[in-house]
């Protein structure tokens, strides 16, 4: 197996994005055909550009679900003015990112394609999405939820377990769902108003003390 050093997100070029892009078209059209040669008449690019760039072709999925996973981002925060309304929006603000990247088309076929994929012997993608999507977004989010607890805003023993809490509170049934073909509709109000909901009741589990702005309704 050839092996590349991965480029971040942020040291992707223009092109080497574009490249990707052409990877998550390729998914949500066509499926599993997603060969180095596919990807490379889409983009436009030749293969030795690809193997340049990429290694192989578990080199180029690793990069494109690091592409993807890269648009989930916690909200902007200052740890060391962090105050229970400026957790909640951090909160939300990742909920609603999320949610919003989970129920694009792009998303629902890279998961389906992982998924396909898992069950294939000598396929690594399912590790590939674990480790770059699932896990590396807990750990952009976790250092919010360690910085709350420092603040006397939220109290947990482990992390890991309160992420988890709260991953669950914002994707509930939304993500499964999607995959099974639901046509469940999830515009800028819904996931907006289902971000705030699940920031409410991860105060409600985890809180030392109400959070402003709270609406008691979503609660």
């Amino acid at each position: 197996m050839m092996t590349s050093p991965q480029p971040s997100s942020e040291e992707l070029t223009a092109r080497q994005q574009a490249v990707l892009d052409a990877v998550l078209a390729l998914m949500v059209e066509e499926g599993g055909d997603v060969t180095m040669t596919a990807v490379a008449r889409r983009a436009s690019c030749s293969k030795e550009s690809l193997y340049k760039w990429f290694g192989d072709r578990d080199g180029l999925l690793t990069a494109t679900v690091r592409w993807q996973a890269s648009k989930v981002r916690a909200g902007n925060y200052d740890r060391q003015k962090l105050d229970a309304s400026a957790l909640r929006d951090s909160l939300i603000r990742f909920a609603a990112n999320w949610l919003s990247v989970i129920s694009s088309p792009t998303s629902i076929a890279l998961n389906r394609f992982a998924i396909g994929e898992a069950g294939t012997r000598g396929s690594n993608l399912g590790a590939i999405m674990l480790a770059n999507g699932r896990f590396a977004i807990g750990e952009r989010v976790k250092p919010l939820l360690d910085a709350g607890r420092d603040a006397g805003l939220i109290a947990f023993d482990d992390t890991e377990t309160a992420f988890r809490s709260f991953i669950g509170l914002v994707g509930r049934d939304v993500q499964i769902r999607l995959l099974l073909g639901d046509a469940l509709a999830l515009g800028a109000a819904e996931i907006e108003r289902d971000a705030a909901r699940a920031a409410d009741q991860f105060f409600t589990l985890y809180g030392t003390g109400a959070a402003p702005g709270r609406n008691k309704t979503n609660a």
